[in-house]
């Protein structure tokens, strides 16, 4: 039996993180991974240049069924914190927009950096090495019936991505706990539409500058027409708030002025609509919406209050989503760890001592944009401060 302070289960970003200041801190770390490599999904983010934080990070950008929870954590460890440690190691980074931070690199550079970490803290980290059985013995968690430590840390996220690797051990080792799990769901995902409801069907690939709403959830950003439905930031971060019956609401020209296509045919009325609306959309959408909205071509011949009608339809067109693209294109998982069973400030179980949860595997899912991130090495922090 090979005794550990700590066995840390998953090498993505949180356990990662986690393995490194707890190893920093003087404890003897095992962190296992079925994996070949670590940090996989760390290494495809942000198009390989890991949107690793946002500056902007406050706990109203992530979603639970206890808004609150997040708050200890990321106040314990600051996006600012994180950003220390990439300059510590010369990485260069930029922020794109809306305060998201990338790599000018590679997210390689975040890997190395993470394993970099773990080398200063002398884990031990063991790839491809397959979890087969978790159990505990005179307070001790057993990992493989053959390493065994005080301290389990489960930090194998969910099951977005499966591509990766990813499962949903996290959601299996917390029902032999007898830990409740919130059912998990794709978040940050690609939206489905009907046949008959795929207004654009022939406008893949088109993306244009919108408003997605849901009650009293809205975000501006870009939605991308697919052969399947919606996608784009804009949609990707809907999704995490839409349930299956619930219908979207997209303003499709959320910068033009209420009266822009009134004033369009007092400047040009022998011009049709397609080419108004060539204005501020690309050509294919203009087309497509022109076809669909009006059957008359000039502006000169259609009245005022039309024109108002249509640019109505345009700031409030009505989608109903009949589901989501699913794990395998969801960047996140929403749902998992029940936050009622961890401790907020520690992310240990409250029933079982010397057992976490940390990063996605728990019910905290963030906005798009560096927020899971940003959960992840908050979360990995305070559970390494919080050892037995």
């Amino acid at each position: 039996m090979q005794e550990f302070d700590v066995i840390i289960l998953g090498a993505g970003a949180a356990g990662l993180m986690c393995a490194a200041q707890s190893g920093q801190l003087g404890r003897r770390v095992l962190l296992i991974d079925h994996a070949e490599k670590a940090g996989k999904k760390i290494l495809i983010s942000g198009g390989g240049r890991c949107n690793f934080t946002n500056i902007r990070t406050s706990p109203d950008q992530f979603l639970s069924q206890n808004p609150h929870f997040v708050k200890s954590a990321l106040k314990q460890y600051t996006a600012q914190d994180f950003i220390n440690l990439v300059n510590q190691y010369g990485i260069a980074w930029h922020e794109k927009t809306l305060g998201q931070l990338f790599c000018d690199g590679s997210a390689r550079q975040i890997v190395s950096m993470l394993l970099s970490e773990c080398e200063k803290g002398s884990v031990d980290l063991r790839l491809n090495t397959p979890i087969t059985n978790v159990s505990m013995t005179d307070g001790q968690y057993v990992v493989n019936q053959a390493l065994r430590a005080p301290n389990l840390i489960v930090a194998t996220g969910g099951p977005s991505i499966p591509k990766m690797g990813s499962t949903g051990f996290a959601y299996e080792l917390a029902k032999q706990f007898e830990i409740n799990v919130i059912a998990p769901r794709p978040a940050l995902v690609p939206l489905t539409l009907r046949d008959d409801d795929k207004l654009f069907k022939s406008l893949s690939g088109v993306s244009t500058e919108t408003i997605a709403k849901l009650g009293k959830v809205e975000f501006k950003e870009a939605s991308l027409f697919t052969h399947k439905g919606l996608s784009g930031p804009a949609i990707l971060q809907i999704s995490s708030y839409w349930r299956e019956g619930e219908k979207i609401a997209l303003n499709l020209t959320p910068n033009a002025d209420e009266n822009w296509l009134i004033e369009s045919k007092r400047r040009k009325p022998r011009s049709n609509l397609k080419s108004a609306l060539s204005e501020i959309f690309p050509n294919r959408l203009a087309e497509a919406l022109s076809q669909r909205i009006v059957n008359r071509t000039e502006l000169a011949n259609i009245p005022d209050k039309s024109l108002k009608e249509i640019m109505t339809q345009l700031r409030n067109w009505i989608f109903a989503p009949n589901g989501t693209e699913g794990f395998a294109k969801a960047e996140v998982t929403a749902g998992g760890i029940d936050t009622n069973a961890l401790s907020s400030k520690t992310m240990e179980t409250k029933n079982h001592s010397g057992l976490f949860f940390i990063g996605e595997a728990v019910d905290v899912t963030g906005w798009l944009g560096g927020y899971n991130f940003q959960w992840a090495w908050s979360s990995a922090w305070v559970a390494s401060q919080n050892l037995r």
